[in-house]
């Protein structure tokens, strides 16, 4: 069952997590894939919520034991998302979204076709370079690389069902919003439902 699975990515400074979160707020129905990671752990973030937090050999050895639907090496760190983790939540019933990036998203899409995916996309490279000065609030000697990435990324766009362009949130939050209310009444979502609105009713089909 994957047609209660989304797929958002976008480029480092797209705001994709940014309207992650603000979809999760709106919908409690929607819950959150963790990912497992081997770089360190940040902050406030915690281990099972934020990421599954492991070694890069434990990665590895998972990878090699064909754990993961999707995992690639970011940077210095691997980030992959498990088979057991979309198993376990998609059985609740709630509708699972996945922030991973575009070759990640690829290989959902073969494993899981009728998930939706959205590609979350700044105005510009001009304003995506601009964002990324601005959050790192000082020269980062990985932006150019990052922006080369973002690119690429956004190369692929093709794969994706939807584009949310982001150049002003409450905009883009709106048009991420109706998509998400349009994949939950599409009709596989409602076959059951209809199939016995007919049957209730004494028709056939």
């Amino acid at each position: 069952m994957s047609n209660n699975i989304i797929v958002i990515s976008g480029p480092s400074g797209s705001g994709k997590s940014t309207l992650i979160d603000r979809l999760m707020a709106q919908h409690p129905e929607i819950i959150f894939s963790t990912s497992h990671t081997t770089r360190p752990l940040r902050g406030r973030e915690r281990d099972g919520e934020d990421y599954y937090f492991v070694s890069e050999k434990q990665f590895l050895q998972m990878a090699e034991r064909g754990e993961f639907v999707e995992w690639a090496k970011v940077y210095e760190d691997y980030y992959g998302t498990s088979y057991k983790e979309i198993e376990t939540k998609t059985k609740t019933g709630k509708d699972l979204v996945l922030d991973i990036d575009v070759q990640g998203a690829g290989n959902i899409k073969k494993k899981y076709p009728d998930a939706l995916f959205i590609l979350v996309a700044p105005p510009s490279m001009e304003e995506l370079r601009n964002r990324l000065v601005e959050r790192e609030q000082k020269i980062d000697p990985h932006i150019e690389k990052r922006l080369e990435i973002a690119r690429e990324e956004l190369s692929q766009y093709d794969i994706y069902d939807y584009i949310v362009i982001n150049d002003n949130l409450e905009d883009a939050f709106a048009v991420l919003n109706a998509i998400y209310i349009a994949f939950r009444n599409t009709i596989s979502r409602h076959e059951t439902f209809m199939k016995q609105l007919v049957e209730k009713s004494g028709g056939k089909r």
